[in-house]
């Protein structure tokens, strides 16, 4: 029987990030598990028209894999996808991947001392260690919204794009004014015929500072690796500063959010002639209480004569067009779903995980409180690591989170290892004062002291508690993952 020493469960930036950390370690044996037809995760299934990160690119790698040669400050997500396929390549991971490949679940065997992952199909495998590596974005929202299923014309969901269809002349709706339907509209609107945009929630959008990188800065930033180093840690200072000044201790820097909020709205005025639009797309939250983003086409989309903004919420939708709770219909041949990400629904986890004693993941957190200690280990999982967790998301940079849980890595297998241990479990004594610290700190926020309750966040989860996010600076985050007491943990 094999048993390898560990199943990673996701070939996005996390799980390539987690396999490179197990190497280091001496861990070689190791399988990865991805449910899409390639590695990159969120940058293999996204490719809709004006796709691209939405913070500065020098933030968005790895800092020990950097790349100098981004096109743009916000580089597209093709360049993304590039870059994780090179990063999987250099560091010898892509060779542990295996692709179409769905995990159904996965149990802890107490006799065996391992993981038992099950595959679709009806294929098993066996691993020492199970890391989830699953991503915050990965399972997509299907609006609840009457007659969907019987819209005769094109459905395109903007994680399911089609290259191949032509949108010259058509009439569309878009549903959604997130981050995605922010980069999407712009590129899409001048092909139609007719847009109709179906917002339920405006969002904060500011200016982005964005341009072609030159090549001389990219041939400098190459020979002189500190160069784009110093570019790095400036960008990442100014994130810094947003996240955790301005939400997550907004109680003491009400001055800093209401600023950015100031900037937002000046933006919006500058680039939205009619009144009525700009009324329409002004948020009625705090800023921070949703993820905001940047653009600087999005406003003057909605100024084309072909496009509208509708509020009015959508009563149904019929084989030729949607109807709004106000008697209106709008015809209508294609419905683009701009509508996200289920997270805390079908995403913690993603998967049936059950640890010791049949203790079932999604209903501990679900019945519970969504937990884990340092956004890494939850109690009754053994030699379990989830990447994904509540409270793991440090600062905007999805790659400080990656970063901090790999150095935590390093220090708690290590530990084992120097044990001569099998197994790792985080204690409750341990994962419960992390929590009771985790929920003091977010009394400072803006989810606590700001006004959230119309702004639909996916920081929320269902018990209406803001767990995604871990209330800490960046600097904390990744001080804790080297510094974590050993003892936190029980090795057998």
């Amino acid at each position: 029987m094999t048993v390898h020493d560990a199943a990673i469960i996701g070939a996005g930036f996390g799980g390539i990030g987690a396999a490179i950390q197990l190497h280091r370690l001496g861990l070689h044996d190791l399988v990865i598990l991805e449910r899409e037809s390639d590695l990159g995760g969120t940058w293999h299934v996204n490719r809709y028209p004006g796709l691209a990160v939405d913070i500065p690119s020098s933030t968005y790698s790895y800092s020990f894999a950097p790349n100098p040669y981004w096109s743009r400050l916000y580089a597209p997500g093709a360049e993304l996808k590039q870059y994780a396929a090179h990063v999987a390549d250099t560091y010898d991971v892509r060779r542990h991947m295996r692709f179409d490949t769905v995990v159904d679940g996965a149990e802890w065997d107490e006799d065996g001392q391992h993981w038992t992952v099950r595959i679709a199909g009806g294929e098993r495998l066996r691993a020492r260690m199970l890391l989830t590596a699953t991503g915050f974005l990965s399972q997509p929202r299907m609006p609840d919204i009457e007659g969907i299923e019987s819209f005769a014309g094109t459905v395109i969901h903007t994680t399911r794009w089609d290259d191949d269809i032509d949108l010259d002349g058509r009439r569309a709706a878009v549903i959604g004014t997130g981050a995605t339907a922010v980069q999407l509209i712009p590129e899409i609107a001048p092909q139609l015929a007719e847009l109709t945009v179906y917002q339920r929630t405006a969002i904060w959008v500011t200016p982005k500072q964005d341009g072609a990188v030159p090549e001389r800065l990219q041939r400098l930033y190459a020979r002189v690796p500190l160069t784009q180093r110093v570019v790095r840690t400036v960008g990442s200072g100014i994130l810094e500063a947003i996240m955790v000044s301005g939400v997550l201790r907004y109680r003491q820097a009400k001055v800093l959010n209401r600023g950015v909020e100031k900037l937002a709205l000046r933006h919006l005025r500058r680039q939205v002639h009619d009144p009525e639009t700009r009324r329409k797309l002004t948020p009625d939250y705090s800023f921070g209480c949703k993820r905001p983003t940047f653009s600087n086409t999005y406003f003057p989309t909605f100024n084309r004569p072909n496009v509208r903004l509708e509020t009015t919420p959508i009563a149904r939708i019929e084989p030729d067009g949607i109807v709004t709770t106000d008697g209106a219909r709008t015809q209508i041949d294609t419905l683009v779903l701009a509508t996200g990400f289920n997270l805390w629904d079908a995403n913690f986890p993603a998967f049936e995980v059950v640890g010791r004693g049949g203790k079932d993941l999604g209903r501990f957190w679900r019945e519970g409180r969504f937990q884990a200690y340092e956004g890494v280990a939850v109690p009754g999982f053994p030699n379990f690591i989830s990447l994904n967790s509540p409270y793991s998301y440090s600062g905007l940079s999805y790659f400080t989170t990656i970063e901090s849980q790999m150095k935590h890595m390093e220090r708690l297998i290590g530990e084992m290892q120097r044990r001569g241990a099998a197994t790792f479990e985080v204690t409750e004594r341990a994962n419960t004062a992390f929590l009771d610290r985790m929920t003091g700190n977010l009394e400072d926020s803006v989810f606590v002291h700001g006004s959230c309750a119309t702004s639909r966040s996916y920081y929320f989860n269902q018990h209406g508690e803001a767990t995604l996010l871990r209330p800490t600076s960046t600097i904390n985050a990744f001080r804790e993952a080297g510094s974590f007491p050993l003892d936190d943990y029980a090795y057998a």
